[in-house]
């Protein structure tokens, strides 16, 4: 059962009845995602960037580069991140009642740096786990100029918002008759066919994160 949000920002209002403020809720939304939305203020403007991110224990985790926009911004205020999956697309018998299934989380709060070397190298191997199961330990580590010349921000999961819809047509009982098709049409993200460089040889394709389904 959804509980109660952490923060009045946090509380969906829309919809209520599909909000979900538990952390298992919150970390199959984000263990499930390769990417994530910022929103941050900056130069009197308000920019959304998509960067990639991953979860380790109650943090969020991005990473980037020194100086660069983004990272200074987050270090000095706040930020909201976004992430969404879309599941399916609903088709109902009216127009009024299309809708999607899907699973999105809606985080707010600030980055804080990961400076420790050990932490940063833990982190990004992380990322790379994530990314492929396993491959940290397969390919050459970070040199000490490529941990510090990269930024590991995290955020810590005290406040955020879980919404899903996983269910199927909800039309109006006078649309049950209309003649046309009704349901939902599943969507999944899917891996195609491994791509391997010219140089790979034989070597055993990567592992591919559980929440990708193998294509042909």
């Amino acid at each position: 059962m959804p509980c109660t949000a952490p923060s009045p920002r946090s509380t969906i209002k829309r919809k209520s009845q599909r909000a979900h403020y538990d952390s298992a809720s919150l970390h199959a939304v984000l263990d499930a995602a390769f990417v994530c939305h910022v929103a941050f203020a900056d130069g009197g403007s308000i920019h959304t960037i998509p960067t990639a991110c991953w979860r380790q224990g109650e943090h969020l985790y991005i990473h980037g580069a020194h100086r660069g926009r983004m990272m200074e911004a987050l270090l000095a205020g706040e930020c909201c991140v976004s992430i969404t999956h879309l599941d399916g697309l609903v088709l109902a018998r009216s127009a009024f009642h299309h809708s999607m299934n899907y699973r999105s989380a809606v985080l707010y709060g600030r980055f804080e740096p990961v400076d420790d070397p050990s932490a940063k190298a833990a982190s990004l191997a992380a990322f790379v786990d994530h990314v492929s199961p396993g491959r940290s330990a397969q390919v050459r580590a970070p040199t000490p100029a490529e941990l510090a010349g990269t930024v590991v921000l995290r955020m810590e999961l005290t406040e955020a918002a879980v919404k899903i819809r996983n269910w199927g047509v909800e039309d109006a009982p006078d649309d049950l008759g209309h003649p046309v098709w009704a349901g939902v049409i599943p969507l999944a993200l899917t891996a195609c066919a491994p791509e391997p460089d010219t140089l790979c040889g034989a070597h055993p394709q990567p592992a591919l994160p559980a929440v990708l389904k193998a294509g042909a």
